[in-house]
């Protein structure tokens, strides 16, 4: 790859950093707070949280296999897909590639920075080969994106195309692993210390059932998450959600439950949709979702909209014509759904 200096905006690599006041006194003991200009009152919401977030990505780290250092927490993924644009890419100048379709914020992050975004059209089984996404790059191409499993097709991606990918780019590669707790793959995340361009995101909203406190992560060398952290808001992450990572945390053994619980539903499902006159196939997933293609889709997704059920209709998206994306519920909601379709006419 070339070096980070290369890779990194000129104005982000001489960045000085805003200095926070948790930030100045960092790893001293301290009783009396008179720095911050906070209310002394209304403990303990009075007092802005860890910048960093250390409690909480010592705890991640155990859970994760990934040393505390080699990890960013931003508010949602959004904020760890937005922040490589602002840290990499220079608006008007340089350009990202992405696998098509795929996940839509890659993209929206992209035209709010001002970023010219190529897609690589994904072949018939939804899958691509590293030449075509390194043909698509040239010298001001500073990102690949990758999502694996991918949204909304639910496959997981080859590896070693991806692996192809990482070694033969010169730029970094981005693989969102959203949903790799739904997933045989071996998480990437793993492979980091093999691969210095690479950035692995997560998140707490989809295994961890911790969508409303929106916790993103992502993974990379310790040089890339010391650019990120210059870069992030001082307080990103506010304590409320430190507080209730950190609580669902305690307990990984109840979302290997629900996991299981949810492939087990999701196997269910797809026998289901595949029995139905008005499915003509469903596809392959890793996911805690399934793509599947219907008669019309956007008439059935309106019927089922008309009883209180809502899936995403994906018709419009590239290779998804007549498809809807349904996310795996409970036993009683997905039986619900499959009630409806049966009566559909």
């Amino acid at each position: 790859m070339k070096s980070l200096e290369e890779l990194t905006r000129p104005n982000i690599w001489s960045l000085a950093p805003y200095s926070s006041a948790r930030n100045e006194y960092a790893g001293r003991e301290a009783r009396v707070f008179l720095d911050a200009n906070e209310n002394p009152y209304n403990q303990p919401f009075n007092r802005y949280p860890d910048p960093l977030q250390l409690e909480l990505k010592a705890v991640l780290s155990k859970v994760k296999g990934v040393p505390a250092e080699n990890i960013f927490l931003g508010n949602g993924s959004d904020e760890a897909i937005d922040l490589p644009y602002r840290c990499f890419c220079e608006p008007g100048v340089d350009n990202v590639v992405a696998i098509e379709p795929t996940y839509g914020m890659y993209k929206v992050c992209a035209d709010i920075n001002n970023t010219e975004y190529r897609t690589v059209l994904l072949d018939e089984h939804y899958q691509v080969t590293a030449d075509k996404l390194l043909a698509a790059t040239d010298a001001h191409t500073k990102i690949i994106w990758l999502c694996s499993p991918n949204n909304p097709t639910g496959n997981t991606l080859n590896r070693d195309e991806i692996i192809k990918v990482i070694e033969g780019f010169e730029g970094i590669v981005i693989v969102d692993e959203a949903y790799s707790d739904f997933s045989s793959q071996i998480p990437l995340r793993t492979e980091l210390a093999k691969y210095p361009n690479l950035i692995v995101l997560n998140t707490m909203s989809k295994a961890w059932g911790c969508a409303a406190i929106r916790l993103g992560m992502a993974f990379a060398s310790a040089d890339i998450i010391a650019i990120f952290n210059k870069v992030k808001y001082p307080y990103n992450v506010n304590q409320l959600t430190q507080q209730q990572a950190l609580e669902a945390l305690k307990d990984p053994y109840e979302v290997d439950n629900w996991v299981k619980t949810l492939l087990q539903e999701r196997g269910r499902m797809m026998d289901a949709f595949s029995e139905l006159p008005i499915c003509q196939k469903v596809y392959p997933t890793e996911a805690n979702f399934f793509l599947a293609k219907m008669t019309d889709a956007t008439k059935i997704y309106n019927y089922l909209v008309d009883r209180g059920i809502i899936v995403r209709n994906r018709h419009r998206v590239q290779l998804c014509q007549n498809c809807l994306r349904v996310t795996i519920g409970t036993k009683t909601e997905n039986s619900e759904l499959i009630a409806a379709l049966r009566q559909y006419e």
